[in-house]
């Protein structure tokens, strides 16, 4: 699975900017979410878990960016984008798109796991909020 993100970039507080995420995954996947991460310069060994979106569309948005992250299907099962809005310089950070594979029975951990449980990641987008 190869993941390519785009879109990152420098806004000023209060501004808004369009991540978009696309996938090439293998057709043996057939149940999968793709999930958005940041890391900030103030804890750079941890990713931040934003939201996800399961292959069928469903999505998730984590409660502390919720009002002004939003995570959506961008035209395709392979496909995630996050549209974040009243940008703060707290949101600086490098932003990840991720894979985790779902098993039968199972769910997306995005939200709710270690970050580590995904299966694959890009390579990041560069968010940088500053006046």
């Amino acid at each position: 699975v190869l993941l390519a993100e785009s879109g990152g970039g420098t806004v000023q507080p209060g501004g808004s900017l369009r991540l978009a995420c696309t996938a090439s995954i293998p057709v043996t996947y057939t149940n999968y979410c793709l999930g958005w991460f940041r890391q900030s310069p103030q804890n750079p060994r941890a990713r931040e878990a934003l939201a996800y979106k399961y292959r069928d569309g469903d999505t998730q948005v984590a409660e502390f960016v919720k009002g002004r992250f939003t995570v959506s299907d961008d035209g395709g099962a392979n496909r995630v984008a996050l549209q974040m809005d009243n940008l703060k310089p707290d949101d600086t950070g490098i932003y990840y798109c991720a894979f985790e594979i779902i098993l039968r029975d199972s769910f997306c951990t995005v939200l709710t796991g270690p970050s580590n449980r995904m299966d694959y990641w890009g390579k990041g987008a560069q968010v940088t909020v500053s006046s």
